[in-house]
């Protein structure tokens, strides 16, 4: 089991026997990683495919859904227009741009800028590279610390959630995964400039996106403490700086353009729908769906919840490192604590890969002892994950 240490050693980490898996691809010459990506591609593939059948089944055209659905639409003004647009339903009810953070579309305006392609084209191109960068970083973490089979189980296990159609979108969970995968890969290795820098970037992704910036902290003080009485190197501190400023700087100029510096950015959320009420809008929710019951997303989203909470109580039992243990445990908080748009809750805990972390391992073991049964548990994954997600695209018609 890995240490609940805030770095490893510089070496990589040597995995257990258990996690210990014959390495079939370097056999053939094919670098592990690339086995992984390609692993990846292939589920993401296969589910665009079924979810390109479904839209033309149901009238629909597929690149218009992938390119063009729900906050799709919001970052597309933002990259084309800037910040300029807010939907005035009543008084408590104000949809304002200024809720979405502007990372992704300054990329989507900067490709489009570059390129021939539309402001769709150009959000997927941008998702689906940051998808890639992602899934490299997930395989990287998953392999310093246990193995490269388990990064590669990893980062497969990543590209077949219920949830991971959002992936092949123009949304934002790929973009900030990429940041915090490789900010936790950072931090694990010592490189603390780097992961400061990649945790403001990610705060500047998405408003979860402090999730990094805490993890670096943490890490950063734990680090602290461990040396205390000896010299701290000042690219921790500087590291430890950067961390929240992409965050802090976007909800700032949102507050101050909105009169209230320091309440500002809350209260366009909060006419969003969206605050942190400790959880008490979702159990009255879920209190809604056991008395009443609802649409198949809603009681689908409260499983998927549900299974995170189990997950990320795995992973503390398995002595996660502190940063992997800070960033989902903040990531699941935001979900189980926030009142509004219960349905995405499961989109909101895309970057919080590290809760896999147990399954990629029992996978491992699994396929070692039983390779047919591994077999299974994929396939059954692979067809959960393209048939949802087509679902959800095409025919649920709720927010993603």
């Amino acid at each position: 089991m890995t240490h609940a240490s805030t770095l490893p050693a510089p070496a990589v980490h040597e995995p257990g026997d258990e996690d210990r898996a014959p390495a079939a691809p370097s056999r053939r010459g094919l670098p592990a990683v690339v086995y992984a990506l390609g692993l990846f591609v292939l589920a993401r593939l296969v589910g665009v495919l079924v979810l390109a059948g479904t839209a033309r089944a149901n009238g629909k055209h597929p690149l218009a859904l992938l390119g063009r659905s729900w906050d799709s639409l919001w970052y597309l003004g933002i990259a084309a227009h800037g910040y300029v647009r807010a939907q005035h339903f009543r008084p408590t009810v104000v949809h304002s741009d200024l809720a979405f953070f502007p990372l992704y579309p300054g990329l989507v305006r900067a490709v489009t800028a570059v390129t021939p392609l539309g402001g769709g084209a150009a959000g997927l191109l941008v998702s689906w590279l940051a998808a890639l960068t992602a899934a490299c970083g997930i395989y990287a973490i998953g392999a310093r610390l246990h193995g490269r089979a388990v990064g590669t189980a990893l980062v497969l296990l990543w590209g077949l959630l219920p949830h991971s159609v959002v992936l092949s979108l123009a949304y934002t969970e790929p973009v900030l995964t990429a940041f915090a995968a490789w900010s936790l890969y950072a931090v694990l290795t010592g490189r603390w400039l780097w992961a400061g820098t990649l945790a403001a970037l990610a705060g500047l992704s998405r408003p979860n996106g402090f999730a990094v910036a805490a993890a670096v902290l943490a890490a950063a003080a734990c680090e602290v403490w461990r040396r205390r009485g000896r010299k701290v190197p000042h690219s921790l501190w500087t590291g430890a700086a950067l961390a929240p400023l992409g965050w802090c700087g976007y909800v700032l100029w949102v507050g101050r353009r909105q009169g209230d510096p320091l309440g500002g950015y809350f209260e366009v959320q909060r006419l969003w729908g969206s605050r942190f009420d400790f959880g008490a809008g979702a159990l009255r929710f879920v209190k809604h769906l056991l008395l009443r019951g609802d649409r198949f997303v809603f009681p689908m989203s409260l499983v998927i919840v549900a299974a995170a909470v189990l997950l990320y109580a795995l992973l503390i039992a398995d002595r996660a490192p502190l940063p992997l243990l800070v960033h989902s445990g903040v990531l699941l908080l935001v979900a189980l604590g926030g009142a509004g748009f219960f349905e995405c809750k499961p989109r909101f805990l895309l970057p919080a890969f590290p809760l896999l972390l147990p399954l990629a391992r029992a996978l491992v073991r699994t396929a070692r002892a039983r390779p047919w049964h591994a077999v299974l548990v994929v396939g059954a994954l692979a067809g959960l994950s393209f048939a949802y997600g087509a679902y959800l695209v095409v025919i649920a018609h709720t927010p993603l």
